[in-house]
Protein backbone atom coordinates (compact mmCIF):
# COMPACT_ATOMS: atom_id res chain seq x y z
CA UNK A 1 0.00 0.00 0.00
CA UNK A 2 1.41 3.34 -1.05
CA UNK A 3 0.74 6.11 1.43
CA UNK A 4 0.19 9.72 0.54
CA UNK A 5 2.58 12.11 2.22
CA UNK A 6 0.90 14.04 5.01
CA UNK A 7 2.95 17.19 5.63
CA UNK A 8 1.31 17.87 8.98
CA UNK A 9 1.53 14.28 10.25
CA UNK A 10 4.73 14.61 12.28
CA UNK A 11 3.72 18.00 13.64
CA UNK A 12 0.35 16.61 14.77
CA UNK A 13 2.03 13.62 16.43
CA UNK A 14 4.33 15.96 18.36
CA UNK A 15 1.32 17.92 19.56
CA UNK A 16 -0.26 14.81 21.07
CA UNK A 17 2.51 13.24 23.10
CA UNK A 18 -0.03 12.10 25.68
CA UNK A 19 -0.81 9.35 23.15
CA UNK A 20 2.31 9.31 20.97
CA UNK A 21 5.54 7.92 22.41
CA UNK A 22 8.58 8.84 20.32
CA UNK A 23 11.14 7.17 22.59
CA UNK A 24 9.39 4.03 23.85
CA UNK A 25 12.69 2.45 24.85
CA UNK A 26 12.66 4.89 27.80
CA UNK A 27 9.43 3.25 29.02
CA UNK A 28 10.84 -0.29 29.00
CA UNK A 29 9.84 -2.00 32.24
CA UNK A 30 7.70 0.96 33.26
CA UNK A 31 4.57 0.74 31.13
CA UNK A 32 2.39 0.31 34.24
CA UNK A 33 3.72 3.63 35.51
CA UNK A 34 3.03 5.25 32.14
CA UNK A 35 -0.60 4.13 32.13
CA UNK A 36 -0.95 4.73 35.87
CA UNK A 37 -2.39 1.28 36.62
CA UNK A 38 -1.58 -2.44 36.54
CA UNK A 39 -4.17 -3.48 33.95
CA UNK A 40 -3.27 -6.12 31.32
CA UNK A 41 -1.19 -4.81 28.41
CA UNK A 42 -2.21 -5.69 24.84
CA UNK A 43 0.09 -4.83 21.94
CA UNK A 44 -0.54 -4.73 18.17
CA UNK A 45 2.38 -5.00 15.77
CA UNK A 46 1.76 -3.03 12.57
CA UNK A 47 -1.22 -0.98 13.67
CA UNK A 48 -2.02 0.49 10.26
CA UNK A 49 -4.77 3.13 10.29
CA UNK A 50 -5.74 2.15 13.81
CA UNK A 51 -9.24 0.73 13.36
CA UNK A 52 -8.39 -2.47 15.22
CA UNK A 53 -6.43 -1.07 18.16
CA UNK A 54 -8.70 1.94 18.73
CA UNK A 55 -11.85 -0.20 18.67
CA UNK A 56 -10.29 -2.63 21.14
CA UNK A 57 -9.28 0.19 23.46
CA UNK A 58 -12.84 1.54 23.28
CA UNK A 59 -14.41 -1.87 23.97
CA UNK A 60 -12.11 -2.77 26.83
CA UNK A 61 -11.40 0.26 29.05
CA UNK A 62 -10.15 -2.15 31.74
CA UNK A 63 -7.10 -3.01 29.58
CA UNK A 64 -4.20 -0.99 28.23
CA UNK A 65 -3.30 -1.04 24.54
CA UNK A 66 -0.24 -0.16 22.48
CA UNK A 67 -0.15 0.14 18.69
CA UNK A 68 3.20 0.08 16.90
CA UNK A 69 4.00 1.12 13.34
CA UNK A 70 7.09 2.64 11.77
CA UNK A 71 5.20 4.94 9.40
CA UNK A 72 4.25 8.39 10.69
CA UNK A 73 1.43 8.62 8.15
CA UNK A 74 -0.47 5.61 9.47
CA UNK A 75 0.22 6.45 13.13
CA UNK A 76 -1.24 9.87 12.30
CA UNK A 77 -4.46 8.25 11.05
CA UNK A 78 -4.62 6.00 14.10
CA UNK A 79 -4.17 9.07 16.31
CA UNK A 80 -7.10 10.82 14.63
CA UNK A 81 -9.31 7.81 15.36
CA UNK A 82 -8.19 7.75 19.00
CA UNK A 83 -8.85 11.46 19.44
CA UNK A 84 -12.31 11.15 17.86
CA UNK A 85 -13.19 8.34 20.31
CA UNK A 86 -11.52 10.13 23.25
CA UNK A 87 -9.44 7.07 24.05
CA UNK A 88 -7.14 7.30 27.08
CA UNK A 89 -6.02 3.68 27.56
CA UNK A 90 -3.88 3.65 24.43
CA UNK A 91 -0.36 4.59 23.37
CA UNK A 92 0.81 4.79 19.75
CA UNK A 93 4.47 4.16 18.98
CA UNK A 94 6.20 5.24 15.76
CA UNK A 95 8.86 2.55 16.03
CA UNK A 96 10.59 -0.15 13.99
CA UNK A 97 9.37 -3.56 15.14
CA UNK A 98 12.77 -5.04 14.28
CA UNK A 99 13.94 -3.71 17.66
CA UNK A 100 10.81 -4.70 19.59
CA UNK A 101 12.81 -6.21 22.47
CA UNK A 102 14.20 -2.75 23.29
CA UNK A 103 10.84 -1.35 24.42
CA UNK A 104 9.33 -4.11 26.58
CA UNK A 105 10.81 -5.87 29.58
CA UNK A 106 10.38 -9.42 30.84
CA UNK A 107 6.78 -10.37 31.76
CA UNK A 108 5.39 -7.03 30.59
CA UNK A 109 2.94 -7.97 27.82
CA UNK A 110 -0.24 -10.04 28.21
CA UNK A 111 -1.29 -10.35 24.59
CA UNK A 112 0.26 -9.71 21.17
CA UNK A 113 -1.73 -9.09 17.98
CA UNK A 114 -0.16 -9.59 14.55
CA UNK A 115 -2.66 -8.61 11.86
CA UNK A 116 -2.10 -8.97 8.11
CA UNK A 117 1.63 -8.44 8.24
CA UNK A 118 3.78 -8.19 5.12
CA UNK A 119 4.15 -11.78 3.80
CA UNK A 120 7.61 -11.17 2.31
CA UNK A 121 6.91 -13.92 -0.25
CA UNK A 122 10.50 -14.50 -1.37
CA UNK A 123 12.20 -17.18 0.71
CA UNK A 124 15.35 -15.07 1.04
CA UNK A 125 13.26 -12.53 2.98
CA UNK A 126 11.66 -15.07 5.33
CA UNK A 127 13.44 -13.68 8.40
CA UNK A 128 11.61 -10.39 7.92
CA UNK A 129 8.21 -11.99 8.47
CA UNK A 130 6.80 -11.02 11.84
CA UNK A 131 5.84 -14.64 12.48
CA UNK A 132 9.28 -16.01 11.63
CA UNK A 133 10.84 -17.89 14.54
CA UNK A 134 13.47 -15.14 14.83
CA UNK A 135 10.75 -12.66 15.80
CA UNK A 136 8.80 -15.18 17.88
CA UNK A 137 11.87 -15.71 20.05
CA UNK A 138 12.09 -11.95 20.57
CA UNK A 139 8.46 -11.79 21.69
CA UNK A 140 9.09 -14.47 24.29
CA UNK A 141 11.55 -12.10 25.99
CA UNK A 142 8.70 -9.87 27.18
CA UNK A 143 5.54 -12.02 27.13
CA UNK A 144 4.06 -13.07 30.46
CA UNK A 145 3.54 -16.72 31.27
CA UNK A 146 0.28 -17.81 29.55
CA UNK A 147 0.35 -14.72 27.34
CA UNK A 148 -1.41 -15.06 24.02
CA UNK A 149 -0.33 -14.32 20.45
CA UNK A 150 -3.13 -13.88 17.92
CA UNK A 151 -2.22 -13.87 14.23
CA UNK A 152 -4.56 -13.11 11.31
CA UNK A 153 -3.89 -13.13 7.58
CA UNK A 154 -5.62 -13.67 4.26
CA UNK A 155 -2.44 -15.23 2.87
CA UNK A 156 -2.79 -19.01 3.14
CA UNK A 157 0.85 -19.88 2.29
CA UNK A 158 2.01 -17.42 4.97
CA UNK A 159 -0.46 -18.92 7.42
CA UNK A 160 0.71 -22.47 6.77
CA UNK A 161 4.29 -21.26 7.19
CA UNK A 162 3.38 -19.56 10.48
CA UNK A 163 2.07 -22.79 11.99
CA UNK A 164 5.47 -24.42 11.56
CA UNK A 165 7.25 -21.35 12.94
CA UNK A 166 5.07 -21.23 16.05
CA UNK A 167 5.81 -24.90 16.66
CA UNK A 168 9.54 -24.31 16.14
CA UNK A 169 9.39 -21.55 18.77
CA UNK A 170 7.74 -23.93 21.27
CA UNK A 171 4.53 -21.92 21.37
CA UNK A 172 1.35 -23.84 22.18
CA UNK A 173 -1.16 -23.39 19.33
CA UNK A 174 -4.63 -23.46 20.91
CA UNK A 175 -6.86 -22.54 17.98
CA UNK A 176 -6.68 -22.50 14.19
CA UNK A 177 -9.35 -21.37 11.77
CA UNK A 178 -9.19 -21.07 7.99
CA UNK A 179 -12.45 -19.16 7.66
CA UNK A 180 -12.87 -16.65 10.47
CA UNK A 181 -16.09 -15.16 9.06
CA UNK A 182 -17.89 -18.49 9.36
CA UNK A 183 -17.27 -18.56 13.10
CA UNK A 184 -19.16 -15.31 13.80
CA UNK A 185 -16.83 -14.66 16.72
CA UNK A 186 -18.34 -11.72 18.68
CA UNK A 187 -14.95 -10.89 20.17
CA UNK A 188 -13.21 -10.54 16.81
CA UNK A 189 -12.45 -6.94 15.86
CA UNK A 190 -11.77 -6.65 12.12
CA UNK A 191 -8.98 -4.51 10.72
CA UNK A 192 -9.41 -2.25 7.67
CA UNK A 193 -7.92 -4.95 5.43
CA UNK A 194 -10.00 -7.68 7.01
CA UNK A 195 -13.27 -5.86 6.35
CA UNK A 196 -12.37 -5.32 2.68
CA UNK A 197 -11.29 -8.93 2.21
CA UNK A 198 -14.39 -10.36 3.86
CA UNK A 199 -16.65 -8.21 1.68
CA UNK A 200 -14.93 -9.78 -1.34
CA UNK A 201 -15.41 -13.27 0.02
CA UNK A 202 -11.74 -13.78 0.84
CA UNK A 203 -11.26 -16.24 3.69
CA UNK A 204 -9.39 -15.02 6.74
CA UNK A 205 -7.07 -17.34 8.64
CA UNK A 206 -6.53 -16.95 12.37
CA UNK A 207 -4.17 -18.65 14.77
CA UNK A 208 -4.07 -18.35 18.55
CA UNK A 209 -1.05 -19.47 20.52
CA UNK A 210 -0.03 -19.36 24.15
CA UNK A 211 3.43 -18.84 25.57
CA UNK A 212 3.94 -21.05 28.60
CA UNK A 213 7.32 -20.50 30.19
CA UNK A 214 7.63 -23.91 31.79
CA UNK A 215 6.50 -25.80 28.68
CA UNK A 216 8.91 -23.82 26.52
CA UNK A 217 11.83 -24.55 28.85
CA UNK A 218 11.01 -28.27 28.98
CA UNK A 219 10.75 -28.55 25.19
CA UNK A 220 14.06 -26.74 24.79
CA UNK A 221 15.72 -29.21 27.17
CA UNK A 222 14.25 -32.13 25.22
Amino acid sequence: MRLRKKPKALETLKQNQNLIIFKPEEKKGNWKEYFGNDRPLYVELGTGKGKFIVENAHRYPNKNFIGIDSKFEVIYMALKRALDRKIDNLALLPFNIESIEEIFDKNEVDCLFINFCDPWPKSKHAKRRLINVRFLEKYKLFLKDDAQIIFKTDNRPLFDYSIEEFKAANLDITDITYDLASENDPENVPTEYETKFMERGVKINRLKAVYRTQDSELRTQD
